[in-house]
Order: structure tokens, then sequence, then C-alpha cells
């Protein structure tokens, strides 16, 4: 029998799954996480989520389910970080594929409850957006979390919703969500992340390094990408908090809404009509401003982040040197501490360019690492 985890959010909510699941049963327990292939535009360049359609090397798990793979891949131009986290992560990975609406997700979630011959569910958000009503102003990505509820409670197999981290996805503030979710039931701690612990070497999740950061004990201001609003890291921030899956839904009332969506279309038009937006279109409209600027030779910007230089041209200085100048100026905001992506976008860094930073930083200044954070020097 192996452990059912649903990773609701996607991306970096299967990482947090992967704690939560170390944190309740240990880290060799055997689990299967569930996860969206539903990721940032600086992974998948397609807008919205990836079907078991869009990929290739997965293994069929039931008529609909299909397991990730290290061997899996996904066909392009699409993109997606989900079959090297099945070669990082402990649990096996599936994938959930929402073109069929909570129905379809219901099918996939019923097929993963007899694959692993669970009794229950778990279903683990990191951040908060499961228990969202929809009028938060900052709210951005709902859709995917109120999917999930909606199918399991379509279902109907007993299960239970784990908050971790409130707020720390930078999205809706830990101080509104925090009523809502009512005392937490643990802490993450330290030994908990053994088994993330290299994922953040590549991985771009914000909202899990962070968690991560906070379990193992990182305390401070830390900066995020594109957000004027920093995370205060203290031990709330390893928090995590249980609900019943009946709490969460009267929290939720996309998810409510969500109950007959038959497919992913309808699912948009709902999160529409009860938020008033469909991030799926804010993706559309963001990754045509992308092609946009390609097209008319902005876009160099792109091969200059894998180069590891600014916008079309090499710095005079090094990379050590241009780091420094960033790392005084972005001290002097208030920051005690930053995450690895905000320095690989606002350095306009490749992976290659910033694994090299890394191990200069490792090497002249071991007081910066705060893994997965980077602790700011202000001299």
């Amino acid at each position: 029998m192996k452990s059912l985890l649903i990773a609701a959010g996607g991306g970096g909510d299967a990482i947090t799954a992967t704690l939560v699941h170390a944190a309740l049963h240990g880290a060799d327990a055997p689990a299967l996480v569930l996860t969206y292939a539903w990721e940032r535009l600086v992974v998948d360049p397609v807008p919205g989520p990836r079907g078991r359609a869009d990929f290739t090397g997965t293994v069929p798990a039931g008529d609909q389910l299909r397991l990730i793979t290290p061997r899996s891949a996904p066909l392009p131009p699409a993109g997606s970080s989900l079959p090297r986290l099945a070669a990082d992560l402990r649990p096996e990975l599936g994938l959930l594929d929402p073109y069929e609406g909570t129905p379809g997700l219901a099918a996939q979630i019923g097929e993963a409850v007899t694959h692993c011959g669970a009794d229950r569910i778990v279903v683990v958000d990191v951040g908060g957006d499961v228990v969202t009503d929809g009028t938060e102003p900052t709210l951005r990505s709902p859709l995917a979390d109120a999917l999930v509820l909606a199918a399991c409670a379509r279902l109907g197999t007993p299960a239970e919703v784990y908050v971790a981290g409130p707020g720390l996805d930078n999205e809706v503030p830990a101080e509104l969500l925090l009523p809502r979710l009512g005392a937490p039931a643990f802490a993450l701690e330290a030994a908990d992340t053994e088994p993330v612990g290299a994922v953040f070497d590549w991985h771009p999740s914000e909202a899990s390094a962070l968690l991560v950061a906070a379990a193992r004990g990182v305390r401070g201001v830390c900066g995020t990408r594109d957000s004027e609003r920093p995370i205060t890291l203290t031990s709330d921030a390893a928090h995590v908090h249980r609900l019943t899956l009946e709490d969460a839904l009267r929290l939720n009332p996309l998810a409510r809404a969500l109950a007959d969506a038959a497919d992913l279309a309808e699912a948009e038009e709902a999160s529409r009509q009860v938020c008033g937006f469909s991030e799926i279109e804010r993706e559309r409209r963001r990754a045509l401003a992308l092609r946009e600027e390609n097209a008319d030779g902005t876009g160099a910007a792109t091969a200059a982040r894998a180069e590891g230089a600014p916008e079309g041209r090499r710095a005079p200085e090094g990379l050590w040197d241009r780091f420094l100048d960033w790392e005084r100026t972005t001290f002097r905001l208030g920051l005690s501490h930053v995450t690895s992506r905000r320095i690989r976008e606002e350095l306009r860094l490749g992976l290659d360019a910033f694994q090299r930073l890394r191990a200069q930083l490792m090497a002249a200044s071991p007081a910066r690492d705060a893994a997965p954070l980077w602790r700011l020097h202000g001299g």
C-alpha cells in the first residue's frame, strides 16, 4: 500500500507534498504524488497545463492515469520539470490532466486510489490558494487547487487538506489566511527536508524553497522574484495546517462552482465568474507578449540570459563583480535573503552561469549559503 498525495497547485507543490509525506510517514515510506504539469512560462512556454497527450514515455496506471518517470518527456515546444523531479524525488509522480474537467480528474484520482491501495487522500498546497474565496486582490492562480478540491469531492474517497507555509507563495498574505486555517497541525523540521536536498540546485520553485529554508531554521526578510512585498521567515513559516475536505470546500467558492465542469474551458469560465479573471488567459497574454518581443528583436534577452550577460551584451566587469554590485543594491532594500530564482532573473543568468556563480559564492563566502536561499551581505 502506498500513501496517495495530491499536489494541488502543481509545480512546487509536488516538492511540498514530498515534505509533508516525510513528516507524516517518513521519507522512505512508499507514496504516489499526483501533480499537474502546469508551470510558469520560464519552464513551459506554452500557456496552460499539459495533458497526458503532451508527454512521451509515461507509464499507464489505469485507463486515464499516467505516471511520469525520468524517461518521460514533453512534446516540443512544451517544457516540463516533472521528468527531472521524478528522478530527484522518492515518491512516484502521477500526472493530473484537467482537460476533461472535474469528472476526468475524479476518474484519474480514483485510478490512483486503486493503484496505491489507499483508503484516504492527502491534498497538499503550499501558500494557501486552496482556501481563498476569489476576492483577494493579490490572488493569481486559484484554478488548479479548486479543481482538485472539486474532483476529490466528486470522487467521495475520504480526504484531508494540508496547507504548508501560509503566504509563502507571495500571493495572499498570511494574515488573511491564518484565521481560516486555525491552529497548525505540526511544523516541518530540518530532517523532513532531506528528501528534497538536491532539487533546488535547479528547480525554480520559490514557495517550496522558502518552506524548506524555514524548516531548516533560516530566519529573516526574503525577496522573491517580481514582487515588491518581501516574505518574513519566522518559525510560523514552517507550520502545516490540516483541514477537512468539507471545510476547504466551504472556504472555496470556486471549487464548489467547479463541481460539474465538463472540461477545462468550462472551468476557466467558472474562474471568470467567481474570481473575475482567468489565469490561463493571463498566461496567453504573457506568452504572446514574449513572442512579440522575440519577433521585434528585443527577445535577445533570452540569449543573454543563457550566456549570463545583461540584455544582449557582455558586462565589462565579470560575473562576480556584477553580483556584488547587485547584492549591495538589493541589501539596501531591507532584504536579508533572496531566492536563487531572484538572483538568476535579475542578473539574467542561465542555469550554467548561475551554477558558476553558485560555486564561486560557496568557495569565497560560505556564510552566504542559507540553502536553498542566499544570505545577503551589505558590505
